[in-house]
C-alpha cells in the first residue's frame, strides 16, 4: 500500500465542522467594509520577488528566511505573497488608480511565510487586508481605527481586545530619535539579548519590540520616540486622539509601539488580546505614506491594517457563534429504476422553481430503509418519496421527519405549494 501524503507543515485544511466559525468571520468583515464604502480587490497570490525585496527590504528576516522564493520555467524570481500591502499598491500603480484619486481597498486570501510553526502563526495564513490611498489627515487615520472597534463589536469581542497606538512621526523626526535610542542601547549593550545586538545598528526601533521578558525594564526606560516628533507629526497625532475621544473609544499611547520598516511613518495602531497567548496581535495597521514612491510612483499617502483570521477565528471558539443552519429541507429517496430516471429532473425542476429551496438527491441506490436513514441523517425535516406506485401515478409521498404528521401524496404542483410554504418557517 502506497504511503498517505501527509499536508505540508504549517498549512492547514479547515474541515467542514469549523468553516461555519470562518464563514461568520467573512461574512461580518464583508458586510461592515461594504457599509464604510470599501470596495473589494482580487490580488496574485504570487509576485516577483523583487517587490517585496523593495518594499519590505533584502535585509530582513522575511526576505532572508521566511518568503517561498522559486524560479519559473522563464527563469524569474517569483515569490509567494507574505503579505498583502505590497501587491495591493503594485496593483493600484500598475492600473492607475492613485492619481489625483481616492481609493478604499480591501482584499482577503492566503499569505505565505516559511515560519516554525505554533498555535496562531502558521506557513500558510489567511489575512484581510485594508488599504487607503489619497487621504493624508487624521480623519481617515480614526475611520480605520473606529471601523476596526465595530467590528469586535459585531463579532462579540468588544470586551477581549484592546487597542494600542503610536505615531512613528516623520522619516527625519525618526532619523533623529534613531540617533538617540542607538545611544542609549549602546551604553547598557551588555543588558541586550542576540537579537537586539543584530538589530542595534541595522534597525534599532525594532528592539523596542521585544518579546523578551528580560528586555522589558530596559526598554521602558528607553526615550521615547513620541518626545522627538516634529510639529506636523505631532499635530497630526493629536489630531486622531481628538477624534477617538469625541466617540469614547478606549486606547493606551504605546511608546514603544515601532514598525521595522521604514516607509511607515505618523499613525501606527495594534489591536491586541491576552487570550491567544505569544500571538496577542490580532490586527496591526498604519500610515505608509512612503511606500507608493518607494515602489516607483509620484507619492501618494496611503494607510491600512491586517488582520489574521486564524486568531480571530481562535478568539471565536469562546464567542457565541449563530448556528448557521445548512441542512437540506428536503431529502428525495427514489426507490427502483423508474423513480431514479426521474428523480433527477424532478430535483432541477422543483429546484428552478423555488430558488431557496435546499434539496439533497438520494445517490447510490439502497432499500427504502436505508434511503430514510440517511434522509434523517441529513438534518431534512421532509422526505419526498418517489418509489414505484408514485413513478406510476405521477405523486411524490412526503414524509414528515421531525414531527408527528401523517405521511401524504401529492401531486408535483401540490408539492410545489407545500415546499414553497414549509421554506418560509
Amino acid at each position: 500500500m502506497a504511503k498517505h501524503i501527509q499536508s505540508v507543515r504549517g498549512m492547514n485544511d479547515i474541515l467542514p465542522d469549523e468553516t461555519s466559525r470562518w464563514q461568520f468571520l467573512e461574512a461580518n468583515i464583508r458586510r461592515l467594509l461594504a457599509a464604510y464604502g470599501y470596495s473589494e480587490i482580487r490580488l496574485p497570490v504570487v509576485e516577483k520577488t523583487e517587490l517585496f525585496k523593495r518594499s519590505i527590504g533584502e535585509v530582513t528576516d522575511i526576505v532572508e528566511k521566511e518568503m517561498y522564493t522559486f524560479e519559473d520555467r522563464n527563469g524569474d524570481s517569483l515569490t509567494l505573497r507574505p503579505e498583502g500591502t505590497a501587491g495591493c499598491v503594485r496593483a493600484a500603480i500598475e492600473n492607475g488608480l492613485l492619481h489625483n484619486q481616492v481609493h478604499r481597498l480591501w482584499y482577503m486570501g492566503p499569505m505565505f511565510r516559511h515560519e516554525r510553526p505554533q498555535k496562531g502563526r502558521y506557513r500558510q495564513f489567511h489575512q484581510v487586508g485594508v488599504e487607503v490611498f489619497g487621504m493624508a489627515g487624521p480623519d481617515i487615520d480614526a475611520e480605520l481605527i473606529l471601523m476596526s472597534a465595530r467590528l469586535w463589536k459585531c463579532m462579540g469581542l468588544a470586551d477581549d481586545v484592546s487597542l494600542q497606538i503610536n505615531s512613528l512621526g516623520s522619516t527625519a523626526s525618526r532619523a533623529a530619535y534613531r540617533e538617540k535610542l542607538v545611544e542609549y542601547f549602546t551604553a547598557n549593550k551588555e543588558q541586550l539579548d542576540e537579537d537586539s545586538l543584530r538589530r542595534l545598528q541595522s534597525n534599532p526601533l525594532r528592539i523596542l519590540d521585544s518579546k523578551n521578558p528580560a528586555m522589558q525594564a530596559l526598554n521602558e526606560a528607553a526615550p521615547k520616540l513620541i518626545n522627538y516628533l516634529d510639529d506636523e507629526s505631532k499635530a497630526h497625532f493629536d489630531c486622531l486622539l481628538a477624534i477617538l475621544d469625541a466617540t469614547g473609544l478606549s486606547y493606551e499611547i504605546n511608546p514603544r509601539l515601532v514598525r521595522g520598516l521604514d516607509y511607515y511613518g505618523k499613525t501606527v495602531f495594534e489591536w491586541v488580546t491576552d487570550k491567544l497567548g505569544a500571538q496577542g496581535t490580532i490586527c496591526a495597521g498604519g500610515r505608509f505614506d512612503a511606500l507608493v514612491e518607494q515602489l516607483g510612483s509620484k507619492p501618494v499617502p496611503a494607510i491600512g491594517f491586517a488582520m489574521g483570521l486564524e486568531r480571530l477565528s481562535s478568539l471565536l471558539d469562546e464567542a457565541i457563534i449563530p448556528q448557521q443552519d445548512y441542512s437540506p429541507h428536503a431529502y428525495l429517496v427514489l426507490v427502483g429504476e423508474a423513480a431514479q430516471t426521474l428523480g433527477m429532473p424532478l430535483a432541477e425542476e422543483l429546484r428552478d422553481l423555488i430558488p431557496n429551496l435546499r434539496l439533497q438527491v438520494h445517490c447510490g441506490g439502497g432499500s427504502f430503509k436505508s434511503q430514510l436513514k440517511r434522509a434523517d441523517k441529513s438534518g431534512a425535516p421532509l422526505a419526498l418519496i418517489v418509489a414505484e406506485e408514485e413513478a406510476e401515478k405521477g405523486m411524490v409521498s412526503v414524509k414528515y421527519l421531525r414531527e408527528k404528521t401523517e405521511q401524504l401524496s401529492c401531486p408535483k404542483a401540490d408539492l410545489i405549494k407545500l415546499l414553497t410554504e414549509y421554506i418560509k418557517y
